[in-house]
């Protein structure tokens, strides 16, 4: 490999390679190159006076850690055998998101390859994996990435990466990235000492911003994502908290990033996908570039996951009070975003803007009943199946793969696994661990929890109590939900109305004070009783689904027992 280095802050750089050290030559905008024909594997860069080398900015593999030499990797001595693949569309597809470390007991690419299979069988499209990057310390979530380029070594490393894709792709399963181009984590993050990667005029939640007005940067973020598309046959990338991205460039960095991904995608012959966490309940990020937007696949929809929330939880506290009323619910299905221009009472002004409903899809937004956000946010990292029962998980599972959006599950949801997924690091440095852990508590202590109930990150048990248990599948319990997750992605495969897209064919009716609510679809509609007494409701037709075996409808009504959904055809299938 050539080695070449952006280091503008440098005034001398060496290369230290394999224990030899190279002077490197001084080129235009703050490049620097090895003039030298040099070989090797182990390399690191000392910069002006140090003697201490660095990682590369750009590495591929970090053997010992973030803080150690970079591995040179070349990513076409891999032999795939996805040759025939040829991609999948966003449209009329379903997600499953999952982190590596914690969905199998041994926490690799090469453990989750086994549980692939898992996942076809309940009708899974795309793996979507939690950032992989490289990160200091044993474990974490992998926001507090440093290295972009890397693969963690305790998941595997980029062979494993390789072949988990392949693997994956040999079962009509495509893979999503989750990847984090607003911030760096706190351990590790030697950019700085390279050039101006970052500032702190617009530091956002995480710490300092990416400085995308400096072009350099921009390639660096820019040729990251189309890595992972092109060197490791990625099909989509996630792109975290995009609100968080501040770019004043005459061309946002978003619309760079979709121009340069179709780009790569009529290359490659297959769909690439764009998909942005968003807190803006903005549609531009997902409108055509030649319609005014960015042109980005799709979109979370955090106010599907609110409304659903509430309705089967009556949690109301926080940004959960606006939606308190079964109406939001309606209003989301049908429109997308509930706040798209309304109050938001937890963000104290209006927020959001309203979707093109006669011109916008519903699979551009994504939407989940849990994802790893809204459960490892929760001060004891709870899941939904920790406070409620069955009808209540099969009715926040019915709403989900049966609402005209695409639908993403977060790992274990599909038997209502009792493992809490909590919030862990493992932060070698004990202040940044004591800071982290003591952060935490006060962030829940102001939110009436015991700070005793608050798991510490720190604790290796809160890393392993988060691990999926994988024998639970086959317990009653749990399996009686499996089986109903299996049948609605049969019912997804064979009845068109659920994945058709059509905003404008989705209606819906409710009542608050009885507590039941109906989803209509074209010819199918979605009935559900949220209160602890069973309702009769005058939707009739052929029951396709039920969560309840005493469920029957008539061509009068439909009669539901207490926390209970059913999915009807309103005219026969095959009519």
């Amino acid at each position: 490999m050539s080695f070449e280095l952006w280091a503008p802050n440098a005034t001398t750089v060496t290369l230290q390679l394999d224990g030899s050290r190279h002077l490197m030559t001084s080129v235009d905008d703050g490049w620097w190159i090895a003039l030298d024909s040099v070989t090797g594997s182990d390399y690191g860069y000392l910069l002006n006076d140090d003697q201490t080398p660095l990682p590369d900015p750009r590495s591929r593999r970090q053997p010992e850690s973030v803080h150690g030499l970079s591995r040179t990797f070349d990513a076409a001595e891999f032999r795939w055998t996805d040759e025939a693949w040829t991609g999948r569309q966003l449209a009329g597809g379903m997600i499953y998101e999952l982190h590596l470390g914690t969905f199998t007991p041994q926490g690799t690419l090469d453990s989750a390859i086994e549980k692939l299979d898992h996942l076809v069988s309940i009708g899974v499209d795309f793996v979507e994996l939690l950032p992989v990057n490289g990160f200091n310390g044993a474990h974490n979530w992998g926001y507090d990435g440093v290295l972009w380029y890397a693969v963690d070594e305790t998941y595997g490393g980029p062979d494993a990466y390789q072949r988990f894709v392949d693997a994956c792709h040999q079962r009509g399963l495509g893979v999503i990235q989750d990847v984090v181009y607003n911030h760096l984590g706190p351990s590790g993050n030697y950019l700085p000492r390279f050039g101006p990667y970052l500032h702190e005029a617009s530091a956002n939640t995480w710490g300092s911003s990416v400085d995308l007005g400096t072009p350099q940067v921009r390639s660096f973020v820019i040729d990251n994502a189309l890595m992972w598309l092109r060197d490791y046959h990625v099909d989509g990338l996630r792109l975290d908290a995009v609100h968080a991205l501040v770019d004043d460039s005459p061309k946002h960095i978003l619309q760079e990033l979709s121009e340069e991904t179709d780009a790569l995608s009529a290359f490659l012959g297959r769909p690439l996908t764009l998909i942005a966490e968003s807190d803006l309940n903005d549609p531009k990020l997902i409108r055509p570039r030649e319609g005014g937007g960015y042109g980005l696949t799709g979109q979370w929809s955090d106010d599907f996951h609110h409304a659903v929330h509430v309705a089967v939880t009556g949690e109301t506290t926080g940004y959960y009070a606006d939606f308190a009323h079964l109406e939001s619910l309606a209003k989301v299905v049908t429109r997308g975003f509930y706040h798209d221009g309304t109050h938001s009472s937890f963000r104290e002004r209006e927020h959001g803007h309203p979707i093109d409903t006669e011109n916008m899809p519903g699979w551009r937004l994504v939407v989940a009943n849990q994802n790893h956000d809204q459960i490892g946010n929760r001060a004891t990292g709870d899941r939904l199946a920790a406070t409620l029962d069955y009808g209540q998980l099969a009715i926040a599972a019915v709403l989900t793969l049966a609402s005209p959006f695409t639908p993403m599950l977060f790992m274990g949801e599909e038997w209502g696994a009792s493992t809490p997924w909590q919030f862990f690091t493992a932060h070698p440095e004990p202040e940044l661990g004591t800071a982290t852990a003591e952060g935490r508590i006060r962030e829940f202590e102001r939110m009436g929890w015991d700070p005793d109930a608050v798991p510490d990150p720190q604790d290796p048990g809160t890393f392993e109590n988060s691990k999926l248990d994988w024998s639970e599948p086959a317990d009653a319990d749990h399996s009686r939900l499996l089986d109903l997750y299996r049948q609605l992605a049969e019912l997804r495969r064979t009845r068109s109305d659920l994945t058709d897209p059509r905003l404008t064919r989705v209606s819906a009716d409710f009542d608050d004070e009885e507590k039941w609510f109906a989803l209509h679809r074209a010819d199918t509609s979605i009935v559900v009783n949220f209160a602890a007494h069973p309702v009769a409701l005058p939707y009739g037709g052929t029951v396709l689904l039920a969560s309840h075996e005493t469920i029957g409808a008539s061509s009068s009504g439909v009669v539901l027992p207490s926390r209970s959904v059913a999915i009807l055809a309103r005219r026969p299938p095959d009519r």
